[in-house]
């Protein structure tokens, strides 16, 4: 028998199926496209990859932003509350601290910095900080009596509580 026609094991013929043999052409001429196609998927991937790191910094660096903006003026509220308490009892007419208290209140608007506190409005535990408690028949539910020092909130962010005196409806 010649080397050319060598029976396969089992009986089976050696020569190249011509099913398989169309099946492996095809094959081949696949082969670039799904790489182009997977070089297509892998690079798209990348793309949204980095779209979601320029978001994460960008908000990131927006929640730092806003975390130092609160601290500066975490700092400057003693000074802000003695001003304003000087401004309540008369004492800064005419003087220069007027000057400077409007200044720092113009630039607490700009950063969007507001105070809250105002007595007879009603008390809430999330912005304000009851000191004193006095029962009062006149009330029904617990309203602010006094303000003892303001709160601040920069934006939606509480930066200070309010410290309050309330009433607290008397029990009978």
């Amino acid at each position: 028998m010649s080397d050319e026609f060598e029976s396969a094991p089992d009986g089976a013929d050696s020569s190249p199926d011509p099913i398989d043999q169309e099946l492996a052409d095809l094959v081949d001429e696949v082969g670039p496209i799904s790489k182009e196609a997977e070089l297509l998927a892998d690079l798209q991937r990348l793309q949204a990859e980095f779209v979601n790191y320029k978001a994460r910094v960008e908000r990131d660096k927006d929640v730092s932003r806003n975390a130092a903006i609160a601290e500066v003026f975490r700092s400057l509220l003693p000074a802000l509350d003695d001003l304003a308490l000087a401004e309540s009892h008369g004492d800064l007419e005419g003087s220069p601290f007027a000057a400077v208290l409007t200044k720092i209140r113009s630039a607490a608007e700009k950063f969007d910095l507001v105070s809250f506190g105002v007595s007879g409005e009603k008390f809430d535990p999330a912005l304000h900080n009851a000191l004193v408690q006095t029962p009062n028949a006149a009330v029904t539910e617990t309203v602010i009596a006094d303000v003892i020092s303001l709160g601040y909130k920069l934006g939606d962010r509480i930066i200070r509580p309010a410290m309050v005196a309330v009433f607290i409806p008397e029990e009978k």
